[in-house]
């Protein structure tokens, strides 16, 4: 399974970042082998209005099957859900440990978005 993880880092040592569309990196994990890429966020971080859309777009040209997050606005959410992508909301921790959370099926994927839109 490929996951897309928000962090502020670039590592799997690294804190989750509670934002999607403003979160400065995605870490784009496979789990089969544990391998990841890090994939820069500087134009949802810098722009002014659409960066949670913005990065939804640019996540689900990666082919992830997840995205793991503190928490994800309903445009971001709604780009997502439409590409096939599961959203699982957690508290920031390590990205490492937000992973095995869900490889060991202990996150529950969302329904809908948890915040409003334009949430800092």
């Amino acid at each position: 399974m490929k996951v897309a993880i928000t962090t502020n880092g670039n590592t799997l040592d690294d804190a989750l970042d509670s934002r999607f569309g403003r979160a400065p990196r995605f870490l784009i994990v496979d789990t089969d082998d544990n391998s990841f890429q890090v994939i820069d966020n500087a134009q949802g971080v810098g722009a002014p209005q659409g960066a949670g859309i913005q990065s939804a777009m640019t996540i689900a040209k990666t082919g992830v099957d997840a995205v793991i997050s503190g928490h994800c606005g309903p445009k971001a959410f709604h780009v997502l859900s439409e590409a096939g992508i599961k959203v699982y909301n957690t508290d920031v921790m390590p990205v490492k440990e937000a992973l095995k959370l869900l490889v060991d099926g202990k996150l529950t994927s969302a329904n809908n978005a948890d915040v409003q839109g334009h949430w800092q």
